[in-house]
């Protein structure tokens, strides 16, 4: 009997994932490809990585440059991790920056252009688990309302009766009182500088209490021109910025 030529349901699971040499192979090629057609090459850190965020400041380059966030081994084999191997002269100094949670931007932009850009660009975010809280924050005794506290009670809501179970569940010593969330005394969600939990940063979420900042950071970069890497600090940005 011949095999039915009908559609069949491939689950998810059963697809096969683009193998890892593979990957390897293509972010090296086209890192490689990049830092041999632009000007300038940037290495640069990132902080409260957030996909979304990144995704954007990638596409603000996406007319003059490439930007590169994968394994620093590779990106490094790439632009040459020693000087008998990089693809420039100077450029494998930029190497010893690739470590850590960082990225590779190669653009025609303007050094100063690029820095200004980068040095604008923060977005606030909800705190994920094992980062430091920024600040503190207390929902106050009484009725529990959807900002905790954060909004005068005539510019906000009572928290609904329905997430009583849940805030108890995360640690909030609640109570239901006719159909109302309450505090029998204040409850603290979070301290300045403290390591949140899981609890703790769906609590502040809830609340819609913000304390991740994603901020890129250059770390350094090569230019074609000077042939030369430039280490980026606080007086050196001021400098920079100022040329430009």
């Amino acid at each position: 009997m011949p095999k039915s030529k009908r559609a069949r349901l491939i689950h998810t699971s059963m697809v096969q994932k683009k193998p890892s040499k593979e990957k390897s192979a293509s972010l090296y090629a086209a890192v490689q490809a990049a830092a041999e057609t632009y000007q300038h090459i940037f290495v640069f850190s990132v902080d409260n990585m957030r996909n979304t965020y990144l995704k954007d400041v990638r596409q603000n380059f996406a007319l003059d440059g490439r930007l590169f966030f994968g394994k620093t081994k590779v990106m490094g084999k790439a632009l040459g991790s020693t000087v008998e191997t990089d693809h420039a002269p100077g450029l494998a100094k930029l190497t010893g920056y690739l470590k850590g949670s960082v990225g590779v931007l190669c653009t025609d932009r303007s050094p100063e252009a690029v820095l200004e850009f980068l040095g604008g660009y923060t977005e606030m975010d909800f705190a994920r688990a094992g980062t430091r809280a920024t600040r503190g924050f207390v929902v106050p005794a009484g009725v529990v309302y959807s900002r905790g506290g954060e909004a005068a009670v005539e510019d906000d809501v009572a928290l609904p009766h329905s997430l009583e179970v849940t805030v108890r569940k995360w640690g909030m010593p609640t109570r239901l009182d006719k159909g109302k969330v309450m505090l029998d005394q204040e409850y603290v969600v979070a301290e300045e500088g403290q390591e949140l939990n899981s609890q703790q940063t769906a609590l502040l979420k809830l609340f819609g209490v913000a304390m991740a900042e994603f901020k890129v950071q250059v770390l350094a970069y090569w230019s074609a021109g000077t042939q030369e890497v430039v280490e980026m600090d606080q007086e050196a940005t001021a400098e920079v910025m100022e040329e430009g």
